[in-house]
Parts: C-alpha cells; sequence; structure tokens
C-alpha cells in the first residue's frame, strides 16, 4: 500500500518551485492558484527571499499550492490517484493538500482556504508574541510534563522522538533554558504558537470560510491530524481542517494508522524531506521517496507501481 504525504509550514526554501515551471502547464496551474490566493505564487516560489516566504500569509498557500502542482504531475487527473489504493494525509497545513488530493474540496477551494487561514493565523500571532520550538529526544513523558510545567502545548506530536512546543516567546526561553533530561530545543523560525488556543481568532476565520464549500466524500483514504483516524465523511473532514488550526498535530497517529494499514511506500509531496525524515526513523522497512524536483518523477512513478494496491 502507498502513502502520500504533503508538508507543512517551514519545509519551503526560496526557489524551490523554480525547476517545476520548466513542466507544461505549470506556470499556468500555478498562475491560477496564485489568483484565487490573492498571491503571486509564481513569484514566490521563484523569486521571493526566504523572509518573504517565511510569511505565514505567503507560506501556508505555497506550499498548498506546491503539493497541488506536484500531485498534478504524478496524477494528471483524479482517477489516476483513486486508482493506486493509497492514503492520503497531510502534516498541518498540509492536511489542505491531502483534502484536496482526496477530492473533499477542489484545487480551487484549498488554496482560497489556505488564503484566509494563512492570512488569520498571521493576524492570531501579531496579537501576541508566540512562538515554538522542537524537542527532539528525551523520554517521551518527562518531555510532555516539563512542557505542562512551563505551560507550554505539545502543538505536534510527530513520533520519532521529536515534539514541537508553543507557546509565549517567555515560555519558550524558559523551556531552552530548562531543558528535558536528555532532549535538545531547537527554536522553530515560524511567527506564532500554531495549533494551540493563540489560534482562536482564526479558527474564526476559517469557519466562516469553510461555511460556503459544500465538500464531498473522499475518493480515496483521507488520515486526519487530530487522532490518525480515517475520515470517510466530506464535512467531518472539513470540519477537523477548521478545528485542526488550534489544536494539536498527531503525525505520529497518522503514522502510526498508515503501519496498521500495511503501507509499504510513502512518498511526500513538493517541497519534501521533512516527513520522509520522520518516516524513515519512525516506519522502518518503508521504501520512502521526497519528490523535490521534476528530476524525481521518474523514481516516483516508480515507486506508486511497486506499491500499488
Amino acid at each position: 500500500m502507498l502513502a502520500i504525504v504533503c508538508p507543512g509550514q517551514g519545509s519551503q526554501t526560496p526557489g524551490f518551485l523554480a525547476p517545476w515551471l520548466e513542466l507544461d502547464g505549470v506556470r499556468d496551474q500555478l498562475t491560477a492558484l496564485g489568483n484565487a490566493a490573492g498571491h503571486d505564487l509564481v513569484a514566490h516560489g521563484t523569486e521571493s527571499d526566504a523572509e518573504t516566504i517565511k510569511d505565514t500569509a505567503v507560506a501556508q498557500p505555497l506550499i498548498v499550492a506546491a503539493g497541488l502542482v506536484t500531485a498534478a504531475a504524478l496524477f494528471p487527473s483524479p482517477d489516476d490517484l483513486s486508482g493506486t489504493g493509497a492514503v492520503v494525509a497531510g502534516h498541518s497545513v498540509g492536511e489542505l493538500t491531502a483534502t484536496a488530493l482526496a477530492g473533499v474540496i477542489t484545487d480551487e477551494q484549498a488554496i482560497s482556504l489556505v488564503a484566509t487561514r494563512g492570512r488569520a493565523m498571521a493576524q492570531a500571532s501579531a496579537a501576541t508574541p508566540t512562538g515554538m520550538a522542537a524537542v527532539l529526544g528525551g523520554d517521551p513523558e518527562e518531555v510532555l510534563a516539563t512542557l505542562e510545567g512551563h505551560g507550554l502545548t505539545p502543538a505536534n506530536i510527530n513520533g520519532a522522538g521529536q515534539v514541537v512546543a508553543a507557546g509565549t516567546l517567555e515560555q519558550v526561553a524558559a523551556l531552552r533554558e530548562a531543558p528535558p533530561a536528555k532532549a535538545r530545543v531547537i527554536p522553530l523560525q515560524v511567527a506564532g504558537a500554531f495549533h494551540t488556543h493563540h489560534m482562536a481568532p482564526a479558527v474564526e476565520a476559517l469557519a466562516a470560510a469553510a461555511a460556503d464549500v459544500t465538500p464531498a466524500a473522499p475518493r480515496v483514504r483521507l488520515l486526519s491530524n487530530a487522532d490518525g483516524a480515517t475520515v470517510d465523511d466530506g464535512p467531518d473532514a472539513l470540519d477537523r481542517l477548521v478545528r485542526q488550526v488550534s489544536n494539536p498535530v498527531r503525525w505520529d497517529q497518522c503514522m502510526e494508522t498508515m503501519l496498521a494499514l500495511g503501507v509499504t511506500g510513502l512518498l511526500e509531496l513538493a517541497p519534501a524531506g521533512t516527513l520522509v525524515g520522520l518516516a524513515k526513523r519512525a516506519m522502518p522497512g518503508v521504501e520512502t521517496l521526497a519528490v523535490k524536483t521534476p528530476d524525481d518523477l521518474e523514481a516516483a512513478r516508480t515507486l506508486v507501481e511497486a506499491h500499488r494496491s
């Protein structure tokens, strides 16, 4: 069985979409998605500097668009993807990409929703100085207890010995000064405490935008960030996307579900690398591939055929 996964914020790098524009139709696709998002995604994906594409309002539409472009190159029609018998999942904002791939929402709806999400999360982040830090290693229970002691939220429980803590800048600083035993704390270059109560205003904004969307039932198996469960119902999938903004991402449970389903191959869409890294540590024996440029497409098609179910 094949898993197709979509990365979250922080995976983008300057110029990462430039090679994709050499493929027929990609510039037009990216231009259309950018128009729907209210951003020049062609420029942001090829010319903008690191500081510009770190902006939450820019980064989120850019990442979702990149995943949609990559998927279209691999699977020109929806039937091409559903015929693989794959399971799809996305980390944080990548869940919007995955939900579009599953056919619950259209590409245009996904990019419109993510534009609202990015703007609203940027505004919520500006209201209170907050941040995030990755905690690598340490005893899992001790890590969670230490975060609770500092008043921090385990915003991403990623598996493979990685938890992302989120809270005020003072709380993050206190964690760096007094980390869990045998753990490293690495501050993340994000604008705020995503997937915590600090994002409540963004939930309201996204819920209002989602009210205009009529979702369909998933065409392929879709896993939820909330608990790793399979989502069979379109309205439930959309509701989970909205609530996810202020709730923790349980990528560890998504990977556990993939293993339980018998996943043997995992393919990460652009901007790829982070989720493959987690899978290599937490899903031993599963063949992985990060699709970073069009040069990876031939290997990706080979992987898809090898793990088709």
